[in-house]
């Protein structure tokens, strides 16, 4: 990593100012004909569906923001190429302000069923990470700056850390009914991933203040950083999936459903390819896993010192190998996965008309070094759901403070939608966003009556 402050600054600036912004699949993943991609967050549900196979050609989502900043969508909209990102966005900054970016890329994948009692999954994913924790506002702001026009100011950080990290998965998901009777269903599935790390940047330290002196122009600094690659040749400017490094990793979930009884079957005089239900309530944990990365590059600065800040400007390895005391090591370095344990409940409300409330939440604590994280998220989504189109509009309440609500489709074979399109036109602060796109082949099982 030739410029690794300056790298975490740009991918932050591009993909928080460009309106290609970050995806997840905020929505769509409680659709009863979310078909493959339900193996994604609860490998349970792919057994029961309305498929006979289900083949994802391609998908991909994204999901990122920051709590230094919120963007006004419609300024954007309306500048006519004139948006200053410096100028025309409101800022937080504070001693502990984050910055978060993922993507993930359903590559070619399918789900088909074994028999009436369970299912089979196979799924190829990249998928891409970026958390900075505990940054300091001011600090960050005046680096991306070049210290322009800064003004005396203060900062103490403890725990900074940010981790970037690329990997591929192959996952196998075998998932299975339990108990089944007139008004229960249980089922369970696991997830197994066998992981190929393509890379990883990362940078912490326990405890980093300092002062900048306007004046003097002078960026003094007391503590440690370290930094440091996964492999001595990581590029994160062009990543590759050429020199992998391997790993396991496992998802795991339980569903349980409270099923219609015949007297509503009969009311609704509803035609059904899966078990209907009432409520189903669902429980997973994801990426239970690491990636161990065994000639890791470290290098150890000692950060007492006093410098011109105009050194930052160009090469910021550089100017911290000129006038920083560090020490480099070779040393295994283990990435985690960013566990998360996701809990969900899906109420039929009449016929085609169902409401979920789901719940997203990080195992890995934003402290932990040399790891990622999601960001905590809580969604209620009402939706539309039919065989060949559903309509979905989730509201989420996200960590940091964002509220956030967006509009799902699904036709057919495409899927498109954002957990976060509606607010971000009406907001003028929006803090996180999202979008995702995907086109597949569903095989449906033949409807019956109950």
């Amino acid at each position: 990593m030739k410029q690794p402050i300056i790298f975490f600054t740009l991918f932050i600036t591009v993909f928080s100012t460009s309106l290609i912004y970050s995806q997840s699949y905020i929505g769509l993943i409680q659709d009863n004909y979310a078909g493959v991609h339900y193996a994604i967050t609860n490998p349970a549900n792919i057994v029961d569906t309305p498929f006979k196979a289900d083949i994802n050609i391609i998908s991909a989502s994204a999901f990122g923001g920051s709590n230094y900043f919120g963007i006004s969508i419609s300024d954007i909209m309306n500048t006519d190429g004139g948006f200053d990102f410096d100028k025309d966005v409101e800022k937080y900054p504070k001693n502990d302000n984050t910055f978060f970016f993922n993507t993930d890329v359903l590559g070619p994948s399918f789900m088909f069923n074994l028999n009436k009692r369970s299912s089979i999954a196979l799924t190829t994913r990249i998928r891409a990470f970026l958390n900075i924790n505990n940054i300091s506002g001011e600090l960050y702001e005046s680096l991306a700056d070049g210290f322009d026009d800064a003004e005396d100011f203060n900062f103490a950080m403890e725990n900074l850390n940010g981790t970037i990290h690329a990997w591929g998965e192959i996952g196998l998901t075998y998932a299975r009914i339990f108990k089944q009777t007139d008004r229960n269903l249980l089922k369970g599935g696991v997830t197994i991933k066998y992981l190929q790390g393509a890379g990883s940047a990362f940078f912490n330290s326990t405890r980093l203040t300092g002062q900048f002196d306007s004046n003097a122009d002078i960026l003094t600094t007391q503590g440690d950083l370290n930094y440091g690659l996964s492999q001595e040749d990581f590029d994160e400017e062009d990543v590759n999936f050429k020199n992998l490094t391997t790993g396991l990793g496992i998802d795991i979930g339980i569903v349980y459903q409270w099923n219609l009884d015949v007297q509503t079957l009969s009311q609704d005089s509803l035609s059904f390819n899966y078990t209907p239900y009432k409520l189903k309530l669902g429980v997973s944990i994801t990426d239970i896993g690491s990636i161990n990365y065994k000639e890791s590059e470290i290098t150890q600065y000692n950060m007492d010192q006093s410098v011109d800040p105009e050194i930052f400007e160009d090469d910021v390895e550089q100017a911290l190998e000129d006038n920083y005391n560090g020490v480099t090591n070779v040393a295994s370095t283990k990435i985690k996965l960013p566990s998360a344990v996701h809990f969900f409940a899906d109420y039929r409300i009449k016929g085609k008309f169902f409401s979920s409330l789901s719940g997203s939440f990080g195992l890995v604590s934003s402290d932990s070094e040399t790891a990622n994280s999601i960001v905590n998220t809580v969604t209620l989504a009402p939706r539309l759901e039919t065989k060949w189109l559903s309509l979905n509009s989730p509201v989420s309440l996200r960590q940091y403070g964002d509220f956030a609500w967006g509009f799902g489709l699904r036709f057919g074979p495409l899927m498109i939608g954002s957990g976060s399109v509606l607010s971000n036109l009406l907001s003028n602060s929006t803090k996180t966003t999202d979008v995702y796109f995907g086109i597949k082949v569903p095989l449906y099982r033949k409807a019956s009556k109950n």
